[in-house]
């Protein structure tokens, strides 16, 4: 096993290190913030505790952890040159990684389903989603990506390294699978048959299931009743189309069809894209958001000018 690994992140553009370092951290507090803004008025604003706002700030939660776990990191090498790791640092980065990936997918199911029960049975729903559901459901999707990253982890410890220079900005799946000495069919089976088809394929499946009752119900509404319904699960459609558009380029196909310097650009857009637009589109598209963020706004501001 080897004791330290070698992130070679961008060599090709090292004279525009600083360049990429300040548009990094640019997205990465605006990305952070937004987040942590949704995570905060879903919280505490009374209007907004339902169960669709309860997801979407669990959601947001677990964005600045996703974008917190590479990110940050990758800063670090830009700014000072140092991109030696410990294996075990570099194994807590992907199992951390892969945790939150498989938690978003999940998620993104739960707030699929959410979006079904609300209007293909708006009887039902406060029985449906009752509060301790909605806990159980998202304890489920905590317990199902925690062994989902377990077994991408000890499958990555039990193998051999040829080489410790990971062609990528952070410890991931198919580059560490391109310095085994050995033969990664396993690995690769378990990402196909575990990672594609259970944790990404199964909720998206979902999803889509859970797409058609709604515009079938959608269609036999009114016109008022069917815009109202559609701009509710407008936000959720586009979030699903990046992270899912993104995420099966990155991990669904052979290792042998990867090109590391292709990808990582690639897996750049994956790992910040979604947490930047996520605040962003759920923000602009949502009443209830932005009217939450206005008066929150003004609660502030009345709050500053009183002390003063």
């Amino acid at each position: 096993m080897i004791l330290e690994v070698i992130i070679l992140g961008f060599p090709e553009i090292s004279e525009k290190r600083l360049l990429l370092f300040m548009l990094l951290f640019n997205i990465y507090i605006m990305a952070s913030s937004g987040n942590l803004i949704i995570l905060i008025i879903t919280k505490l604003d009374s209007s907004l505790q339902s169960p669709m706002y309860f997801f979407l700030g669990y959601l947001s939660m677990f964005d600045i952890c996703y974008i917190s776990a590479t990110v940050p990191l990758m800063l670090f090498i830009l700014v000072s040159h140092h991109n030696h790791l410990s294996f075990s640092v570099c194994v807590v980065q992907l199992h951390t990684v892969v945790f939150l990936e498989g938690a978003e997918c999940f998620l993104l199911a739960i707030m699929a389903y959410d979006r079904y029960a609300a209007i293909c049975r708006p009887l039902h729903y406060n029985i449906i989603m009752k509060r301790v559901v909605c806990y159980k459901l998202l304890l489920g999707t905590v317990l199902c990506s925690l062994l989902h990253s377990l077994l991408h982890t000890a499958l990555i410890i039990r193998l051999p390294f040829c080489n410790n220079g990971i062609n990528h900005f952070f410890c991931d799946i198919p580059p560490l699978l391109k310095l085994s000495c050995i033969n990664t069919y396993l690995n690769e089976a378990v990402l196909f048959g575990v990672s594609a088809v259970f944790v990404g394929l199964g909720p998206l499946i979902f999803i889509l299931v859970s797409y058609v009752y709604i515009v079938l119900t959608i269609f036999k509404a009114s016109k008022r009743g069917r815009r109202k319904m559609f701009s509710t699960c407008a936000s959720h459609l586009i979030i699903v189309n990046i992270f899912y558009g993104t995420g099966s380029f990155t991990y669904v196909r052979p290792t042998s069809s990867y090109s590391l310097e292709r990808d990582k650009v690639v897996s750049v857009i994956y790992n910040v894209a979604t947490p930047l637009l996520n605040p962003i589109v759920y923000s602009l598209r949502n009443s209830e958001v932005k009217k939450a963020l206005i008066n929150g706004c003004r609660k502030y501001v009345l709050a500053r000018v009183e002390y003063k």
